[in-house]
């Protein structure tokens, strides 16, 4: 009895290995890089926050549209 349950534990190690040599790990992932980030802004208007670089800027306010910065700049609209 003792045979039998060696053997089985030796093929069940042996199919293990095999199937862990033989596919390929997952790629891990690349640790995510700071300089690929930018400076988020809120648009006065609407409130959505996007990358500085796409913002519209006047008056140290940003905008994410020339619409929205256009209402803003009209008087007695708010």
């Amino acid at each position: 009895m003792f045979r039998l349950l060696f053997w089985i534990a030796v093929i069940f190690a042996a199919i293990w290995l095999w199937r862990r040599f033989k596919t390929p790990s997952a790629p891990r992932p690349k640790p995510r890089q700071q300089d690929d980030s930018q400076p988020m802004v809120r648009c006065a208007q609407c409130g959505v926050h996007l990358p500085r670089s796409h913002a519209l800027s006047q008056d140290d306010r940003w905008y994410c549209s020339r619409a929205h910065l256009e209402q803003d700049q009209r008087p007695g609209e708010r």
